[in-house]
């Protein structure tokens, strides 16, 4: 069964942001968007570089209201160290939450039994706790923050126009569908 349109389970877990360590649970991210992005492990190689697009994006993401929240399998702590002693990773000005027990990447359908470790996934989650958007692959491919962000703003956009849909990329300003009868098998 597919997560979209389901509702975040709760959870609770530890977190190190902007010098801190904090708790995040499912009701820190009611109340407003959130892009949870899992990946595999903290020191790593390429998990870096999806740390620093997020956090050079960050700012676009606080204009759109939405908290970003990195999760990995390792703890607070080793996110801590992991903060300090990356520059890539050093750029983050959101959660980095820990996972050591597994709960979010079993909750979120990405955890690899195997390795304990998470496949490279991406939720975008509205204010109700609802996922209506997600992305799952393999984790030799890094993502693009930017396409993260054009999926939440038509995520954000839809939500606030009923009864319309985003058409293959479309980007923030561009024109919307209105669905109707009148239109099948003429686009």
């Amino acid at each position: 069964m597919s997560l979209i349109n389901t509702q975040v389970q709760p959870f609770k877990a530890q977190a190190f942001h902007n010098g801190k360590f904090i708790e995040v649970t499912e009701q820190s991210l009611k109340g407003k968007w959130s892009v949870v992005i899992f990946m595999p492990a903290a020191f790593t190689f390429n998990c870096p570089t999806e740390v620093e697009d997020a956090a050079e994006h960050y700012a676009e993401f606080q204009k759109a209201g939405t908290e970003v929240y990195i999760v990995t399998t390792d703890t607070h702590f080793s996110h801590k160290v992991w903060h300090e002693t990356s520059p890539a990773v050093g750029k983050a000005q959101f959660p980095l939450v820990g996972d050591p027990t597994h709960q979010l990447t079993r909750a979120f359908d990405v955890h690899i039994e195997e390795e304990g470790l998470a496949l490279r996934g991406t939720f975008i989650i509205n204010p109700e706790l609802t996922i209506k958007t997600l992305e799952i692959h393999s984790n030799e491919i890094a993502r693009d923050v930017k396409e993260t962000l054009r999926k939440l703003k038509a995520a954000q956009y839809t939500a606030s126009h009923p009864g319309e849909v985003c058409p293959a990329k479309w980007n923030e300003g561009a024109k919307t569908i209105a669905p109707s009868l009148d239109l099948v098998g003429k686009i």
